[in-house]
């Protein structure tokens, strides 16, 4: 039994073609076969998520997930598993109820899958899991498990969280789409904090149709289901691109693949031309960092004064960092973000979107990092709602990801822009995953 993806799974439970079960029991053997030697789950139960899958499979109404298998990273609340947040410090920890974003996707007959890997708090120390694409390569953090689940067919589709590029660089490196929506269209309650400013909830999938059947729940927006058909069906949507002002920290691949992931949307009869970087938004990448750092040293207060000794090295220096800011630093960053939002419209132009890199370059051959954000710190900061598509590979034959970004709070016209680009592009996304 082979599914194209969580869409068509979901229609043939709904019609009774198959059943929950027998959905789940299919991941359920490619979990036992992959997992091994990828590390991408924390937490696997079959006897749990065939259960689920039993309950929906006795319900009268079924939901617009039905029987969809969900992997979910382990930094949000799952009443079936602990949540242990990639920490010693929570071991052995049950929530007695879901996050916010878990009940939904339950409640549109969705399954919770397990839990996966997640790097220490969802900061910077990375867990176990590997790339599929190259083991001896990160699959970049820190929704590391969840990635990884999906870009080896062990799960449809998967929850993780960005503060800085924790969704669309580990979709980059390993070869899958991954949706970062605009700030609060997904709820964040029951999810571990690290950034009240910047935190989100994302997703991982296959293509843009998974992604807007699952944001559609997730976002209650049930119109969003249906944007990439009618992204598809429409008008080429009006493109810029950019590398913004740190170009030449790009690995030449990905440079390329850009400039060329616009040229064929142009060939197929997009408008577009190069945006023109803002001098002002340079500040937006030192910016980030400033508000991710005091943030999370502000949220990871009690870890970092109780349970010291069991954090990272790494984790405590930035924490030790942040703390020695003087409180003016967040201040003025805080404004950066502010009058450069305000300047949104002169970076975009006319366009519906812009096309940037994903990451710096394809997955570095390393498991002592997940890589660096630097390409996705400023989108973040702007709450620029982002889906990064498969497009290319680097010097080592690694995936490549393209980012298409809208203005924030125009997820629906994201998603059918990307669907749009993701027809566009076609073979060359193919030849990624």
């Amino acid at each position: 039994m082979r599914y194209s993806g969580a869409a068509e799974l979901a229609r043939r439970v709904a019609a009774g073609a198959d059943s929950a079960e027998q959905a789940v029991r299919h991941y359920v053997d490619a979990v036992a076969a992959g997992d091994g030697p990828i590390q991408a789950f924390a937490g696997f139960d079959p006897a749990v998520a065939i259960e689920s899958a039993r309950r929906v499979d006795r319900a009268s109404i079924k939901g617009p997930l039905a029987g969809v298998p969900v992997a979910v990273k382990d930094v949000i609340d799952t009443e079936q598993y602990e949540t242990c947040h990639g920490s010693p410090i929570y071991r052995g920890h049950r929530p007695l109820l879901d996050a916010a974003c878990v009940a939904l996707m339950r409640r549109a007959g969705a399954i919770v899958l397990g839990k996966t890997v997640t790097a220490e708090l969802a900061t910077f120390a990375p867990g176990p899991t590997r790339n599929p694409r190259a083991l001896g390569h990160t699959p970049g953090g820190s929704s590391s498990g969840s990635a990884a689940a999906v870009a080896a067919g062990m799960a449809p589709l998967a929850l993780g969280t960005q503060t800085a590029g924790s969704v669309i660089r580990p979709a980059s490196f390993c070869g899958v789409v991954g949706y970062k929506p605009s700030p609060r269209r997904v709820p964040r309650s029951g999810v571990k904090l690290n950034s009240d400013t910047l935190d989100e909830v994302g997703l991982f999938a296959t293509t843009v149709d998974d992604t807007a059947l699952l944001a559609a729940v997730l976002a209650l927006q049930p119109d969003w289901a249906t944007l990439a058909a009618l992204g598809r069906g429409g008008a080429p949507p009006v493109i810029a691109w950019t590398l913004t002002s740190r170009s030449r920290q790009l690995d030449a691949p990905m440079a390329q693949a850009v400039q060329r992931a616009a040229d064929l949307a142009g060939e197929q009869g997009a408008r577009g031309s190069q945006a023109r970087w803002p001098e002002p938004f340079d500040a937006l990448f030192d910016a980030q960092r400033t508000i991710q750092l005091m943030e999370t040293a502000r949220a990871l207060q009690p870890e970092y004064a109780y349970r010291r000794s069991q954090l990272s090295v790494v984790l405590v220096e930035a924490i030790s960092e942040a703390l020695g800011y003087p409180p003016e630093r967040y201040t003025q960053a805080l404004l950066t973000a502010r009058s450069c939002v305000n300047q949104l419209g002169e970076l975009f132009g006319g366009a519906d979107v812009i096309l940037a890199p994903s990451a710096v370059g394809e997955a570095p051959a390393t498991l002592a990092s997940t890589g660096d954000p630097l390409m996705n710190r400023p989108w973040q900061l702007l709450g620029c709602p982002m889906i990064s598509l498969p497009f290319g590979r680097g010097a080592l034959g690694l995936p490549l990801g393209v980012s298409v970004v809208a203005q924030p709070g125009q997820d629906a016209k994201l998603i059918a822009a990307a669907a749009w680009l993701e027809q566009c592009w076609g073979r060359h996304s193919a030849d990624s995953r």
